[in-house]
């Protein structure tokens, strides 16, 4: 079954009546740009295929009723007595209290929530959440659906009420994505321009069945580290840092600060250079950038894992791959490669199996298409 058909099957079971709206919020995939949303950069993610569903109705109240398939799980609160807790209810909650801190008069709403995305993979299942939430948010209640607030304001969420200090790039990627393209994503203007997928490649996302917390990770003192160094230079970010200034100032900064500057400063490049790579069709060019993205953040950045870099080397030394590299925060989860279409079958196989060998562990292949950002349907009487 389906995820949005077993969503409307658990309201019916749950409710005793069909829901009213299907709401459906992607996955993101990075094909190339990490750390550099929150230093104003660029990013070129994809939306991907995975996703959460809610299925939902209104209620004539303040209160929000849901259940949660990841581990049978419950949540009821009202909106008018918001109180910061933990597990996947704190998203719910902290993108709740941040509309009516944006002036957004909210209704209640009861629904199920159902997803396919791996949670801690690094495909932003925390993102999809949010959105899919403000996204519900807005259909029952008196405001229009704005991709890019919604993203600022889902941001804000996880950055204040979870505390994980992210950048932009998951929810707007999450709240905008367009179907075959990558978005190459500007961080401080909140622009984007499409990049089209080649017919020829295919995105495979690579889970290595590691996971990590990055609320817990040292993710934030990767942000604080940026911090510094945009502050050594006085520039507002690092997205205002060239290469030839930074390493002439090099002695302004740490051994370690000075490679975190590095990463990201180069990793910008990179990103642009990819997007027009990949809109010349020229994917060797591209799998080279994502090569050059792994390295930097394996020994500047310091975020890969011994699984991550295993999963790199299997899927560089397989079949059709043109190149391929860690996605997301980092410290595990998933990497992601891009690799000729006609040979995936036959990649996703050796990949995995040499995975395996190298450490034990049995990754997950995910191939997969850019689709659509969050968007919602009306649920009519014949389907569930």
């Amino acid at each position: 079954m389906k995820s949005g058909e077993a969503a409307v099957g658990a309201f019916r079971d749950r409710f005793g009546a069909m829901p009213d709206l299907l709401i459906r919020s992607p996955g993101r995939v990075n094909l190339i740009g990490e750390h550099t949303d929150y230093n104003d950069g660029f990013v070129l993610p994809l939306a991907i295929e995975r996703a959460l569903w809610i299925a939902l109705r209104a209620r004539p109240d303040d209160t929000v009723r849901m259940w949660s398939a990841l581990g049978d799980q419950r949540e009821e609160f009202s909106l008018s007595a918001l109180s910061r807790g933990g597990g996947w209810a704190a998203y719910v909650q902290g993108v709740a209290y941040e509309l009516l801190r944006a002036g957004k008069n909210l209704a209640g709403w009861e629904g199920t929530i159902v997803s396919n995305i791996p949670t801690g993979a690094g495909l932003s299942s925390s993102a999809a959440l949010e959105l899919g939430v403000a996204r519900a948010f807005a259909e029952v209640s008196p405001f229009p659906w704005d991709p890019v607030e919604m993203a600022v304001i889902s941001q804000r969420a996880e950055n204040d009420w979870v505390g994980m200090n992210c950048g932009i790039m998951d929810q707007l990627i999450c709240a905008a994505g367009r179907a075959d393209r990558a978005l190459l994503i500007d961080c401080r203007t909140l622009t984007w321009t499409p990049a089209l997928l080649p017919p020829g490649a295919v995105v495979v996302v690579l889970d290595t069945s590691t996971r990590r917390e990055l609320v817990d990770s040292a993710y934030n003192d990767r942000r604080r580290s940026c911090e510094e160094a945009a502050s050594a230079f006085g520039v507002a970010a690092l997205r205002d840092l060239d290469w030839a200034t930074l390493e002439g100032g090099r002695e302004r900064l740490s051994p370690t600060v000075f490679r975190r500057a590095r990463h990201v400063v180069l990793e910008n490049r990179r990103t642009l250079d990819m997007a027009a790579t990949l809109n010349e069709g020229n994917l060797i060019a591209a799998g080279e950038l994502m090569k050059a993205s792994h390295a930097s953040m394996r020994d500047d950045f310091e975020i890969s894992s011994p699984a991550l870099d295993a999963m790199t080397e299997a899927a560089l030394g397989s079949p059709g791959c043109y190149g391929a590299r860690m996605t997301g925060g980092g410290f595990g989860g998933s990497c992601v490669a891009l690799v000729a279409a006609d040979r995936a079958g036959g990649f996703e196989t050796q990949t995995l199996e040499r995975y395996e060998r190298a450490t034990g562990l049995e990754g997950t292949a995910i191939p997969t298409r850019p689709t659509e950002g969050t968007s919602a349907e009306e649920v009519l009487p014949t389907k569930g």
